[in-house]
């Protein structure tokens, strides 16, 4: 079955048949309703290939997340999720790749085969390479944080600095003198990894604000490492009465150890920070946080591509989400 089946049936010329489906010009509205007819009775499915080599595009996208061994967050995994869905209502598949470690050929291979339309790229570092290569090849892409000196990039991020430190003057409000932030491990932090590092920022600039003695711990993303690292912390600095943090895959950890010694929360101490809201709300108490929203962020980054493929010489466009903190029940008054 083909477009010339099609359109003998239909009464109609191939170039009408293919106006149609592809929606280059006009076609009058009877005339699509016969082809439909047509293609329903047939059961007809345009070829792909054929169809992205008459368009000129693949109508796929790009996102390339980390590699599978950087363990997702639900924050990152609701995102690629929330990404697939939104770019399927505009009629678009999504190719995953994993980037950065030892998967640079996945990620050539993205930017040089023409496979995609364009980039969605995740987990951005304040110097990053991929950015700079993606901008060379001439392949539209959005970033998902943004590099330290962004230019004209088309970017979605949240505010981690301006969060975090919205957090540390909840906390200073609740009569807490004392704080730790939990950030991402040792390698993020050391590779320059832009969350960990505004979120350090926006921590150690509130604390000075409000005068805290504040602390500054990096942590493995993985449940153990969190408990490790809170038994550290009560152990070096016992006087701690509340923890900030970015790391949803040390929290389980942080949770167990609370539990461990005896520690109410939040009559003993108080927990806190930006993360996914299912996480928020499944930690005990529910977890007084700012939501990270993957959903928004998702169908910002789409419409952003979009609009690049769509329009070559558009301005570059960015936004920076600051959702707000939903006070459940994990922050209380400092114990005395």
């Amino acid at each position: 079955m083909n477009i010339g089946e099609i359109a003998r049936r239909a009464g109609v010329s191939r170039s009408t048949v293919s106006y149609a489906l592809s929606g280059k010009r006009p076609v009058s509205a009877a005339t699509v309703r016969r082809i439909n007819d047509v293609i329903a009775e047939l059961g007809y499915r345009p070829n792909a290939s054929a169809r992205a080599l008459a368009e000129g595009r693949t109508r796929t996208f790009g996102l390339v997340i980390p590699p599978a061994s950087a363990r997702l967050t639900d924050a990152q995994l609701g995102f690629v999720a929330s990404v697939v869905e939104v770019a399927a209502v505009h009629d678009h598949d999504v190719l995953l790749s994993p980037g950065g470690g030892d998967h640079s050929r996945s990620f050539d291979r993205i930017v040089t085969g023409r496979r995609v339309d364009g980039v969605i790229l995740m987990e951005i570092l304040l110097e990053d390479p991929r950015v700079e290569r993606l901008g060379q090849a001439g392949l539209p892409f959005v970033t998902i944080g943004h590099t330290e000196h962004p230019g004209a990039l088309w970017w979605v991020d949240v505010d981690y600095a301006g969060l975090i430190s919205r957090c540390v003057h909840h906390l200073a409000d609740l009569g807490h003198r004392d704080v730790v932030l939990v950030n991402r491990s040792d390698e993020l932090v050391a590779a320059g990894y832009g969350p960990a590092l505004r979120a350090a920022a926006g921590f150690r600039e509130a604390a000075g604000e409000r005068g805290l003695t504040a602390h500054h711990v990096c942590c493995a993303d993985e449940p153990a490492a969190g408990r490790t690292c809170f038994e550290r912390i009560r152990a070096d600095w016992p006087e701690v009465t509340a923890v900030v943090t970015i790391n949803e895959a040390a929290l389980p950890g942080v949770q167990r150890a609370l539990l461990h010694a005896g520690l109410d929360v939040p009559r003993d101490f108080s927990v806190t920070g930006v993360l996914a809201d299912r996480l928020a709300e499944d930690f005990h108490p529910p977890l007084t946080a700012a939501d990270v929203p993957a959903g928004e962020m998702a169908r910002l980054a789409v419409a952003l591509l979009l609009e690049q493929i769509g329009d070559a010489s558009a301005t570059p466009r960015h936004a920076l989400l600051e959702p707000a903190i939903s006070l459940r029940s994990s922050t209380g008054a400092a114990r005395r």
